[in-house]
């Protein structure tokens, strides 16, 4: 996903979203309930243990589990689980019968699209020589440099870089000719809409990097699977897709899709072989269950699917909009990935009374548990406020569910104060030395500050990273947020605490990561 965009995998934000508009309300941190003694199969599987389920009104995202699988997927696992098969052979199979229901030279099925990129890049590094594949990730005299268009760095190309591979950075095409060289193992591409256009195009890359003898895997993990494959059609060498999501196979599997020599080097240097990849394993009921899921996606009605997902959206915006003042609107896809219709509701925040990042809040913590794709609007600056539903990996009956608990809340919002700016009555301009203590060890960090009134800005380095810092003292409490850039991936840190005494202390949040204790001296 491109960095301007939420990812496509992302986490859920929770309360932090109240705290950093400066919001108290009576609602609940999570909290998971004691255990029950047994866990107890059945409908309550989850709840016997404490946990939640979700109405995912969101999308297909890992951290709230995906997909549901297919029933002939759940059938397909559990008969797969009733007998012994050669993995080998099984995989030969299976990569034919998706060879032939794709429309690809070949294809196998991973532990995630993750998983299939590690694997991709294993092939192209390794191909099918055992010492090479033994000498990963010690990459000398290996190929073990990767060239990617910057718009296609992101979280998930750590499942490149893991094999100790060099991210080569381009941003034009005279760049991307001259990274090509002697080391380059392959070019990854992340499809989003940037990769659509402009003269680094799919297409475009893959011309260039043909013209060189260089491989091409296109990570393409929520999108839609289109047959034949439209970015084998513009030249890549093989594609990677998220088995648990739009194709709604089991959570842990994956596809890679493409040139036959390559794929099947990317199942030697996968588990069952004792090589870099053999930790990411992937059974049989996944296999079998992956297969079914390809199978089903080609007899499917995705015609009838849209108009299903249409048709919960206008249940929701036809009990949201019965409250004065809230409107409806149909966002269309931008692209291939969750490749579905979105539904906004906009509301004036004074009017209604509550804004749509609270209202993403109460639902989460809800009963039932509702999960929305974005909630917006802030309370101070009394700015404008939505809520956007997903209808991707809703079920039937979801959308009464999600209805029904979006009018009420629009209709008689929850009291939620908010308190009056406070005066700041501390200078934190200065150096500052902080510990930060995390859930497993700890580390030394520096803050250099420059106070205005209430507002103040800055500098928030790391061990070995530096980011801008912004932050706001309201009394003795203090707020601020800075973000660093690390590969494909930006790492966020939004620390609250109270000022005493020339130290700050308190608790500093790391979005995915969870959160850390912190203290910080004056230098």
């Amino acid at each position: 996903m491109p960095p301007t965009k939420m990812s496509r995998r992302g986490l859920f934000r929770s309360g932090a979203a109240l705290a950093a508009a400066g919001v108290s309300a009576s609602i609940p941190e999570p909290v998971l309930a004691e255990p029950a003694p047994a866990l107890e199969l059945g409908g309550n599987l989850y709840e016997s243990i404490g946990v939640t389920p979700i109405v995912n009104c969101r999308g297909t995202y890992t951290i709230i589990t995906g997909s549901q699988t297919l029933p002939e997927v759940k059938r397909a696992m559990e008969q797969a689980s009733h007998a012994y098969v050669h993995m080998d052979e099984l995989m030969e199979a299976v990569g034919q019968r998706l060879a032939e229901l794709t429309k690809a030279e070949w294809g196998i099925v991973t532990a995630g699209c993750a998983a299939a990129l590690t694997h991709a890049t294993s092939a192209c590094i390794s191909g099918g020589d055992p010492e090479k594949m033994q000498r990963v990730p010690n990459l000398t005299g290996l190929k073990n440099e990767v060239v990617v268009p910057r718009y296609s760095r992101n979280e998930y190309d750590h499942a490149v870089r893991m094999l100790g591979v060099k991210m080569v950075e381009v941003e034009t095409a005279a760049q991307f000719e001259a990274a090509m060289s002697p080391q380059t193992a392959m070019v990854m591409i992340l499809s989003c809409p940037a990769a659509e256009k402009g003269e680094l195009s799919i297409e475009n890359a893959c011309a260039m990097a043909r013209r060189k003898g260089v491989p091409v895997v296109v990570d393409a993990a929520a999108e839609t699977l289109t047959i034949p494959n439209i970015h084998l059609q513009h030249g890549a060498n093989m594609v990677a897709y998220s088995g648990g999501k739009c194709l709604r196979g089991p959570q842990a599997a994956g596809l890679l899709l493409g040139q036959k020599d390559l794929v099947r080097a990317a199942w030697i240097n996968s588990a069952p072989h004792h090589t870099f990849g053999r930790s990411l394993k992937v059974g049989k009921e996944e296999i079998m269950g992956m297969l079914a899921a390809v199978e089903m996606w080609v007899k499917r009605d995705h015609d009838a699917e849209w108009k299903q997902w249409q048709a919960w959206l206008d249940t929701i915006a036809a009990q949201a909009t019965q409250v004065p003042g809230v409107t409806s609107e149909i966002l269309q896809p931008e692209d291939l990935s969750n490749h579905a219709p979105r539904l906004r509701l906009n509301w004036d925040t004074a009017r209604i009374g509550i804004t749509g990042t609270e209202l993403e809040d109460v639902l989460w913590h809800g009963q039932p548990r509702i999960a929305v794709n974005e909630g917006g609007g802030t309370r101070r600056d009394n700015s404008p406020s939505s809520l956007t539903i997903m209808p991707y990996m809703m079920m039937p009956g979801d959308d009464r569910i999600a209805a029904v608990a979006i009018r009420k809340l629009l209709a008689n919002p929850p009291h939620i104060t908010v308190p009056a700016p406070e005066t700041a009555s501390v200078d934190v301009t200065g150096e500052w030395v902080a510990d930060l203590t995390f859930v497993s060890g700890s580390s030394r960090h520096h803050f250099v500050i420059e106070q205005h009134e209430g507002q103040f800005s800055g500098v928030h380095r790391g061990d070995i990273l530096t980011g801008k810092l912004t932050g706001a003292v309201e009394g003795r409490r203090v707020t601020m947020r800075s973000a660093q850039r690390i590969e494909g991936a930006t790492l966020h840190y939004e620390f609250s605490g109270d000022v005493a005494a020339g130290r700050m202390e308190g608790v500093v949040k790391l979005g995915e990561y969870g959160q850390a204790r912190w203290t910080a001296q004056r230098a």
